[in-house]
C-alpha cells in the first residue's frame, strides 16, 4: 500500500505545468502507481479546465459583422465534416502502449511509461548500489535509477539541495520509516538517514545537489560529492 504521496501543492503545480521537467518526471511516474494521486490529478485537471471557462471571454466571440464577414468567406465550407469524421470509426486505431521491464542484478522492475522515451545510460556498480543516468535535458537537476542489492545500504547522509525518491520495486527502511513501492519520497538538508533494504529495491531519483555523508569512511567522498551525486 502507497503511504507517501506528493503533497498537494506539487500536484496542482504538476497539474498547472509549474514543475521542473525532471521534477514533473517522476510525479508522473508516482501518479501512474498511484490510484489516490490519479484521483487527485483527474479532480485539479477539471478545476483547472472549469476556471478558463470561468473567465471573460468576450475577446474570442465575433461581432455579427465578423460572423457575416466569416460566413461570406467560407460559404462552402461543411461544417459538418468534422462530425462525419468523427463519427466514422473505421479509420480509429487503438494505441496499446506495453510496459517495459527491466533487470538489475537480479531484480526486475517495470519502467514507468514517463521514462519510455527517455535513453538510459548503461548501469555503474560500487558494491551493493547500482545507478544509470537518464539522458535527460534539466541541468538543475540529475536524474536516475537507483538499484540497491540485498541486504545493501546507502552511508548515513544529509541533502545540499533536496533528492526525491520514487520507490520502483522492492522496500527500504530508514529512521524515518518503511518504503513501498510507489511511495513518494522528498528529502532536503532538514533529513539525515541511511537507507537499508533487506529484499533489495530499485528506485528512480531526481537530486538538485550532492548527498553529504555524515558518518564514517564515506565522509572522505564529501569533496567529490559534486561530481558523483
Amino acid at each position: 500500500m502507497i503511504k507517501h504521496h506528493p503533497n498537494a501543492a506539487i500536484l496542482k503545480d504538476f497539474v498547472d505545468g509549474n514543475l521542473a521537467d525532471s521534477v514533473s518526471l517522476i510525479v508522473s511516474s508516482h501518479v501512474e502507481l498511484c490510484e489516490h494521486c490519479q484521483q487527485q490529478v483527474s479532480m485539479l485537471t477539471a478545476q483547472a479546465a472549469d476556471s478558463i471557462f470561468e473567465n471573460d471571454t468576450s475577446g474570442l466571440q465575433l461581432s455579427e459583422s465578423e460572423m457575416d464577414a466569416f460566413l461570406a468567406d467560407n460559404g462552402e465550407f461543411d461544417f459538418d465534416a468534422i462530425d462525419k469524421i468523427t463519427a466514422d470509426l473505421s479509420q480509429a486505431v487503438e494505441v496499446v502502449i506495453e510496459p517495459q521491464q527491466e533487470t538489475v542484478s537480479d531484480t526486475t522492475f517495470t519502467v514507468p511509461r514517463a521514462l519510455n522515451s527517455v535513453v538510459r545510460k548503461d548501469w555503474m556498480n560500487l558494491g551493493k548500489i547500482s545507478r544509470a543516468r537518464l539522458d535527460f535535458d534539466d541541468e538543475s537537476h540529475h536524474t536516475s535509477l537507483l538499484h540497491i542489492d540485498k541486504d545493501g545500504q546507502v552511508p548515513c547522509h544529509t541533502h545540499k539541495g533536496f533528492e526525491i525518491t520514487l520507490l520502483l520495486e522492492g522496500s527500504f527502511e530508514d529512521e524515518m520509516g518503511i518504503y513501498n513501492k510507489g511511495d513518494f519520497i522528498w528529502l532536503d538538508g532538514k533529513h539525515t538517514h541511511q537507507p537499508v533494504t533487506k529484499e533489495g529495491c530499485v528506485c528512480l531519483t531526481v537530486s538538485s545537489d550532492a548527498l553529504y555523508f555524515t558518518k564514517g569512511v564515506s565522509q572522505l567522498f564529501n569533496p567529490l560529492g559534486k561530481y558523483i551525486y
